[in-house]
């Protein structure tokens, strides 16, 4: 395995990933549309400099960092481009995904940059995710990005085990989800 910067090949598998990393994705149509809306196409479109993969034998992607470095910036762009594509769904996903951003908004100056980050399951507990935060990390503290936060189920503990692990500070447990931050130096 090997970690990399993001490339426009990877753009299927990683979203395979997105929908994967938990299982064989078992989602509708619109589930399926919405979690590649929010949770993905926005970083590999916009911002794929701000993405990393872990790659197998075949330099095929198999998990993923992909990152959004000013809130500001996101927020506006989400708005305008990626919101649209769930406005014509049911209320509950839109509201869904108004939702989450609102920790985003809240430690925004702080921590500008937020991150997804997901393995498939097959591959996990290998160090990838480890290695693939490095790499991001590294690259934000280049920019002179200062803060990086990201949301996770509230239930979630193996992602909240890999947070506290690699040194992210529990920022706040809200109903569903628990917000975590790192300063970068």
């Amino acid at each position: 395995m090997k970690i990399r910067p993001y490339e426009s090949k990877d753009k299927e598998n990683v979203r395979f990933v997105c929908l994967n990393s938990e299982g064989p994705c078992k989602s509708s149509k619109r589930g399926i549309n919405f979690g590649l809306a929010v949770y993905c196409d926005y970083y590999i479109e916009k911002e794929p400099e701000n993405c990393f993969v872990a790659a197998d034998e075949n330099d095929k992607a198999i998990g993923y960092v992909i990152c959004a470095e000013d809130f500001d910036v996101f927020k506006e762009r989400f708005i305008n481009e990626y919101y649209p594509r769930i406005q014509k769904w049911e209320f509950r996903r839109r509201k869904s995904a108004l939702r989450s951003i609102i920790p985003h908004e809240k430690y925004k100056d702080e921590y500008p940059a937020h991150l997804h980050i997901d393995v498939l399951p097959e591959y996990q507990r290998m160090g990838l995710g480890h290695q693939m935060t490095d790499a991001l990390l590294e690259h934000l503290k280049n920019k002179g990005v200062k803060g990086i936060m990201l949301t996770t189920w509230i239930k979630n503990e193996k992602g909240r085990g890999f947070y506290d692990k690699y040194g992210f500070t529990l920022l706040e447990e809200m109903k569903n989800c628990a917000v975590y931050g790192l300063k970068l130096k």
